[in-house]
């Protein structure tokens, strides 16, 4: 006990360890992306990550028993919103590297929308955790260097913006299976991302992606969906279940270091000394925020693990 109505519960070894490899696999998973667009145009990819993930699950997969509302309002948001400008972000230039610090950028989103439509109350370690974090996004775009076009950096910020308001969504579903929820929510995303496909990439370039479909990309849209959505998602569902969110969040962390350093290996992608600077800063208000959440001693909000200060998300968005 460290606090008075707060709960400390250690973490067994072995899901330590799972929790860090789900925070690698969704690290290389933003090296896999910029190569998978190098196969795909953006929106398309996107669409048919998700196409996988719902067929053929959804067939054997019951509908859970949540407002259809909520289960669009995922779809649209935590899916197709962020996963549509995250891939349109990297095809634009953002390098890989950069968009997994200022991705999960989403925490900040989230605890002002829990704050103005759940009534949430963030404590001041939240808070300030939360504005370290934007201070570290604005000395990026202030000295972003000549390969950080402004432009894909704003559509990053976006994505976190859309994968916050997913939180919410996901929050107010209170879904009992958040598998069932993953599953059927991703049927929102894959026509409207195919429409737009067709409207903005044109059948051309639909076409030639299928036409020239090598291994490489091939083999980096199973990535995203097995081991990405499926692996990453299905195990830190697991972990959320039997641990408080407070536990599990922290991991999640080494997320951008493994993506710098993954970007930096695969793809030659080398920040410069104030992209570092930013990312630092980031990470280090990403780390009070999650931080300061505190776990109720209430037995249900244990079982969710989901605390009353804030919502924790997965940084991959599922």
């Amino acid at each position: 006990m460290a606090n008075r109505g707060v709960t400390v519960v250690d973490m067994p070894t072995r899901h330590v360890l799972l929790a860090v490899a789900v925070a690698v696999v969704w690290g290389i998973n933003f090296v896999v992306i910029d190569v998978g667009l190098g196969s795909f145009p953006p929106l398309l990819f996107a669409a048919l990550r998700f196409t996988l993930v719902a067929f053929p699950a959804v067939l054997v997969v019951r509908r859970p028993p949540v407002p259809l509302r909520w289960v669009i309002g995922v779809g649209t948001f935590m899916s197709a919103g962020q996963f549509g400008l995250l891939f349109v972000a990297i095809h634009n230039g953002l390098p890989a590297g950069l968009a997994s610090v200022v991705l999960p950028t989403q925490t900040v989103f989230t605890i002002a929308l829990a704050v103005a439509f759940l009534g949430e109350r963030p404590g001041r370690g939240q808070l300030a955790g939360a504005a370290v974090a934007v201070g570290g996004v604005a000395l990026i775009a202030a000295g972003r260097a000549h390969d950080v076009p402004l432009g894909g950096l704003l559509l990053c910020i976006g994505a976190a913006a859309s994968w916050g308001v997913g939180n919410i969504c996901n929050r107010r579903a209170q879904a009992p299976d958040a598998l069932a929820l993953l599953v059927w929510s991703s049927l929102v995303p894959p026509l409207p991302l195919f429409a737009l496909s067709l409207a903005f990439e044109g059948p051309h370039q639909i076409g030639a992606a299928f036409a020239d479909l090598g291994p490489g990309g091939l083999l980096a849209l199973l990535y995203v969906v097995i081991l990405s959505t499926g692996f990453g998602f299905g195990t830190w569902t697991w972990l959320l279940r039997r641990h408080p969110a407070s536990r599990v969040a922290p991991a999640s962390l080494l997320v951008p270091p493994v993506g710098i350093a993954a970007a930096w290996i695969a793809l030659g992608q080398s920040p410069n000394a104030g992209e570092l600077a930013g990312a630092a800063i980031i990470l280090a208000g990403l780390a009070l925020a999650t931080s300061a959440v505190r776990v109720p001693r209430s037995p249900a909000a244990h079982l969710r693990g989901v605390p009353r200060t804030g919502v924790v998300r997965s940084a991959d968005g599922n």
